[in-house]
């Protein structure tokens, strides 16, 4: 499927420039301001916004500021454009959290680089935290809220690891989110599911115990909520690639 991207101009001809440039590669949402984009996201999942700053109403700078202090949206890159090219316009966009700050006129081409670079770097980090059993879920974070809100997500799950029945429900409980906004948000953030994501967490509480050297293999599963050592091994072996035998004895090499 195609990465979705939200694009706010109020200026309708540049709009659709820029939905015709940019739709052959993502699926492309467009509005004319920074009320209707906010309702744009209630609506639909998308993976970035790049938004003009001069507009009516509320501008690029209040709506980055808007989606950059909500934790269903911080984690979304923002693109911000502007015929402003003054180094206070560029210093007031980045503090406000800006992922990247585009001078108009721009070159389409550079426009597609810098989305393709934001949305691969992303996605890099996310598939290193996967399939890293000791890569903390803090590696994926692109941002200072993107960071408290993921540190706040391990830390509730972690703190009911060793049920077994820890599920979707409890954890949107403990972050006191509903269930689909949970559910989009942990889905853009690591392009996994909440119930994947709790697994994960599980499978790396469990490599950081066989580190440490000691407990027991069947103890540590259970201390992470597998109903069983065989449940547990496989997961494992699933997840990394190895089995926990072969992850001991990796990190056992490393200490010798």
């Amino acid at each position: 499927m195609k990465p979705s991207l939200l694009l706010v101009d109020d200026n309708e001809e540049i709009l659709a420039f820029l939905e015709e440039e940019l739709s052959e590669q993502y699926t492309v949402y467009g509005c004319t301001s920074g009320a209707s984009a906010l309702n744009l996201l209630a609506a639909h999942s998308v993976q970035l916004v790049i938004s003009d700053v001069m507009m009516e109403g509320m501008d690029g700078f209040e709506l980055c500021r808007r989606l950059k202090t909500d934790k269903a949206y911080s984690h979304l890159p923002v693109v911000l454009l502007t015929a402003k090219n003054s180094l206070q316009a560029k210093i007031e966009g980045l503090e406000l959290g800006a992922d990247a700050y585009i001078e108009k006129p721009f070159s389409p081409a550079y426009l597609q680089a810098q989305v393709a670079s934001l949305l691969r770097n992303r996605s890099q980090l996310q598939v290193y935290f996967a399939n890293s059993p000791l890569a903390h879920i803090g590696t994926m974070a692109h941002s200072r809220s993107e960071a408290q809100f993921l540190e706040a997500l391990n830390e509730g799950i972690q703190s009911r690891m060793s049920d077994p029945d820890f599920d979707v429900e409890h954890l949107a409980k403990l972050m006191n989110m509903s269930r689909p906004t949970l559910y989009r948000k942990i889905k853009e953030v690591s392009s996994m599911t909440p119930s994947e994501l709790i697994n994960l967490t599980r499978l790396k509480k469990a490599a950081q115990l066989m580190g440490d050297g000691n407990l027991k293999l069947y103890e540590i599963s259970y201390q992470v909520g597998f109903h069983s050592q065989n449940n547990f091994c496989r997961n494992f072996l699933k997840q990394f690639g190895m089995t926990p035998s072969q992850f001991m004895g990796q990190v056992r090499g490393v200490v010798e």
